[in-house]
């Protein structure tokens, strides 16, 4: 039988079976729909791209594992992931960037926020204003290890990974990181 005209649950079995081209088949009939869902939360093709091939990721992975739960909505579901996928991306872009010190204390929590005034306020938004132009002047493999890992929220595992260092390496990229922002932060004599 041609496999264009065979439903989603006949690809997906025989995917599992090993037939890689049924996947082809789903993800291009598919793709569309969960390209489109993603790219109406991100609003950025390169992004969305991104995540797109992340949905395909977890949806390989949850097709191998036998995890799917086959109810004749492989479109329905699969666009489903990559919207949830585009929602953990823009959860962890709206956190603030926090760093931390050789204690792993946030920085910015040394400022005093009790009370504010708006006196307060603007110095405390020049504060982190100055930290975040210091991060932007690291060299580059450090300021990537930093945003990857306070902004992106992301394990020195997945770091290591993501840049194809080892571990170690990443933690002596943050390390340094780390250091470099506190000796510009004395050579400027920014308050914190």
């Amino acid at each position: 039988m041609n496999q264009q005209k065979m439903s989603d649950q006949e690809l997906i079995r025989l995917y599992v079976k090993g037939n890689e081209a049924s996947l082809e088949i789903l993800i291009k009939r598919h793709q569309k729909s969960v390209y489109t869902s993603i790219y109406l939360m991100v609003r950025d093709r390169s992004l969305a791209e991104d995540i797109f091939q992340e949905t395909f990721i977890k949806i390989i992975n949850t097709l191998r594992s036998g995890r799917y739960n086959e109810e004749g909505k492989f479109g329905p579901w699969s666009a489903r992931i990559g919207r949830n996928l585009a929602i953990d991306y823009l959860r962890k872009m709206k956190r603030s960037m926090t760093i931390t010190d050789s204690q792993g204390n946030d920085i910015f929590s040394y400022l005093r926020i009790a009370e504010e005034s708006v006196e307060d306020r603007i110095i405390r938004s020049q504060t982190e204003h100055s930290m975040k132009e210091l991060v932007k002047r690291l060299p580059e493999e450090q300021k990537q290890v930093l945003i990857m890992r306070h902004w992106g929220d992301m394990s020195f595992k997945q770091i290591a990974d993501h840049t194809g260092v080892s571990i170690n390496t990443a933690l002596g990229r943050m390390r340094y990181a780390l250091k470099n922002v506190r000796k510009m932060m004395e050579e400027q004599s920014v308050k914190v």
